[in-house]
């Protein structure tokens, strides 16, 4: 069952105690990651410097009428489509503007819809080109999460071709987390939410034994142990006792988007607060076993304590407070050729005000948030297009927006 937009306000990124957020921000008048590192021989890596002060940026509608969008992505497959997956299980390609006439995947039977369940995930694997193969993240009939491999050709994924890597019993029906993403070790990163109720009742950020509250990391080209996946030799928790093997990094509570920076192979981790703080997480490239507090920490600040043993825990490079939003939109570092005073800047939106900040990607630590636009808009996703030309996508009015430099 599709969905009117009016019946998705309660989007995946409802943050704060599991309850119901505020509305989304009034639309204004009318006015996703790569999977693979673009070489520009005339730039070398590192070479951007984001001017925060020189941006004047705004949106620029690209596609209309799509049902609660919740993800851009490309394929980096030189074919320049953009696709976009809505809440409800359909996935359509964008070309020059212009939507596919009939969906690239139809899996809409398959899935719960509501709040925050539904589609929330879709990479496409690096040899897409040559094997056809994508995954997706949604939550089944059960309200269970499910990862699960399909196969395309041409301008269609058969719904048939489904083969289930993954499942994760979920004990309430939010903070799914959701996004996918394959690094540059060609290895599928899967982000999944503490499991849901407020202040994380289950204590499964902080349990490495279960796969919610987690970034996991698998290998989708091999079998072990029984499983549709192997374990890469590399996962930080392979030989401890109790631990998933798939455990990547641990202490989430939301993290509805991440993505690696095509330069630097950082990893940038959106997660969701609780009642107080919004908080974006950094790792350098291949540094797995990090843990981000929650739910010991929010932010920050000590969760539900004045005091907390912090030892261990890496904090946020960046957060902000209740009053500025209360749900991180992830996220994603501008490397695109269009517009050069916007490259190397990470840009992230607030769901609920539509505020857009930015920081340097390549000095997160040291200088603090760039608000860059108060967008009105409910944004619900990042993405870039082969390109590395960045577009969002606004739940409310079921647009796909450009994001320019007005300057």
């Amino acid at each position: 069952m599709r969905l009117p937009t009016v019946a998705v306000a309660l989007l995946i990124l409802a943050s704060c105690s599991g309850e119901e957020p505020p509305p989304p921000a009034a639309p204004p008048p009318e006015s996703t990651p790569s999977t693979g590192k673009q070489e520009d021989p005339e730039r070398p890596a590192g070479a951007d410097r984001f001017r925060a002060a020189a941006v004047d940026l705004r949106l620029e509608p690209v596609a209309r009428g799509f049902n609660a969008p919740l993800i851009a992505t490309n394929a980096a497959d030189g074919s320049n489509r953009l696709f976009v997956g809505e809440q409800a299980g359909l996935i359509w390609t964008v070309v020059d503007g212009e939507r596919s006439s009939s969906p690239f995947l139809d899996i809409s039977s398959r899935i719960t819809v509501g709040g925050e369940q539904g589609l929330l995930g879709l990479a496409f694997h690096p040899s897409f080109e040559d094997n056809g193969k994508l995954y997706v993240n949604y939550t089944d009939v059960n309200g269970n999460t499910v990862i699960a491999e399909y196969r395309a050709s041409g301008d269609r994924a058969d719904p048939d071709s489904e083969r289930v890597l993954l499942s994760i019993d979920q004990p309430f029906a939010n903070h799914n987390g959701g996004a996918l993403a394959f690094g540059a070790d060609g290895y599928l990163y899967i982000a999944t939410g503490d499991g849901g109720g407020a202040g994380d009742p289950e204590g499964n950020g902080q349990d490495l034994g279960t796969l919610l509250g987690k970034l996991l990391r698998i290998d989708v080209d091999g079998e072990s142990s029984g499983r549709p996946y192997s374990i890469p030799s590399d996962n930080p928790f392979t030989n401890r006792d109790g631990a998933a093997p798939e455990v990547w990094a641990f202490g989430l509570r939301n993290p509805w988007r991440f993505g690696f920076d095509e330069d630097t192979r950082t990893l940038w981790i959106a997660d969701v607060g609780q009642g107080e703080l919004e908080e974006i997480n950094v790792a350098d490239a291949g540094r797995g076993g990090l843990n981000y507090g929650w739910d010991v920490m929010e932010g920050t600040a000590c969760y539900e304590s004045e005091d907390c043993d912090r030892s261990g825990k890496v904090l946020p490079v960046a957060e902000y407070g209740h009053d500025q939003g209360c749900a991180v939109t992830g996220g994603t570092i501008y490397r695109g050729r269009r517009f050069p005073d916007m490259r190397g800047g990470y840009f992230f939106g607030d769901y609920c005000s539509g505020i857009m900040w930015a920081l340097p990607a390549d000095r997160p630590n040291s200088q603090p948030l760039v608000k860059v636009l108060e967008s009105g808009r409910a944004i619900s996703s990042f993405g870039v297009d082969e390109r590395g030309e960045m577009y969002l996508t606004d739940l409310a009015t079921g647009e796909v927006l450009h994001l320019v430099d007005d300057s």
